[in-house]
């Protein structure tokens, strides 16, 4: 059976150190938070900060909370895995994964603090390493849920440049959405950092959009609507998707294979991607949070 499909169009990045940041994120209509301990957390606020991401996960329900935790190779590492496991949180995410190994070594990290089955695993995939073993990354464990295109580390490791249209990043964004489906997972592209080229951010998410990410990764909420109004299913197109799905049970009920709607075949992988629409767009209605 497919996992239920969760909405991923807006991933809002909240330091975890910042106690306004964690009380505005409550009201928020992002689809999921990640409270962060790594980057935007100063190295003496990371143990205060790791016990308010713990105390911060319930009230964010009910979207979807991830911790992202600091490098197993830390100082800090260790315990931020140790309070996710038990924080009740969604998912952790891990930092700048290169390999297998990371994601097994988190794995039994969690085992062994007791986090429940249901915990997931993110991976940022931020590094040359990390995107040239995208594959082994995202099979590495069933508890892999999503990748997560680290694209201002990467940028900087690829000794690139932020330009229009991301021409630098595209074979590596490409690399990483392959590998995610090819095992199954969700794929999230990166932050924009130019908060106040609108137009840029909106080009950006359409880019992501039809590369075929699930949603972007943002570090402030006023890009959250515009992340959600991209990655958003059409209308248009999930009408199209209920008479995909009607045209095709009919003709299973016929005893056939394929159907045909308005001159064209419908085979079982339209199908299949017209139930994830409509479903996305379900969940997303039932979220009710724009």
């Amino acid at each position: 059976m497919d996992p239920p499909v969760r909405p991923r169009r807006s991933v809002l990045y909240v330091p975890a150190s910042n106690a306004r940041a964690l009380s505005k994120a409550r009201s928020l209509p992002a689809d999921a938070v990640i409270l962060d301990l790594e980057d935007s957390v100063a190295p003496d606020a990371k143990p205060a900060a790791r016990t308010a991401a713990v105390a911060a996960v319930a009230g964010l329900r009910p979207r979807e909370v991830v911790v992202r935790v600091n490098h197993a190779s830390t100082p800090w590492g260790a315990a931020d895995l140790e309070a996710a496991a038990r924080s009740g949180a969604d998912a952790v995410c891990l930092p700048k994964v290169e390999g297998a190994s990371e994601v097994r070594g988190a794995e039994a990290a969690l085992a062994r603090a007791g986090a429940p089955a249901a915990m997931a695993i993110w991976c940022l995939v931020e590094t040359p390493r990390g995107v040239l073993a995208a594959y082994d990354i995202a099979g590495a464990s069933p508890r892999v849920a999503a990748l997560v295109a680290g694209t201002s580390d990467l940028t900087a490791a690829l000794g690139a440049r932020h330009v229009a249209g991301r021409a630098p990043l595209l074979a590596s964004l490409s690399l990483v959405l392959l590998a995610a489906r090819a095992h199954g997972r969700a794929a999230l592209d990166g932050v924009e950092l130019a908060l106040d080229d609108e137009a840029g951010f909106a080009e950006a998410c359409r880019q992501g959009r039809d590369l075929g990410f699930d949603g972007k990764t943002l570090v402030h909420p006023r890009t959250i609507g515009a992340a959600n109004a991209a990655f958003a299913p059409d209308p248009v197109d999930v009408e199209r998707a209920r008479r995909v799905i009607a045209a095709f049970d009919a003709a299973l009920a016929a005893g056939k294979g394929v159907a045909v709607l308005d001159g064209r075949l419908v085979e079982e992988l339209h199908a299949r991607e017209a139930r994830r629409l409509v479903a996305l767009a379900g969940a997303i209605s039932a979220r009710g949070m724009g």
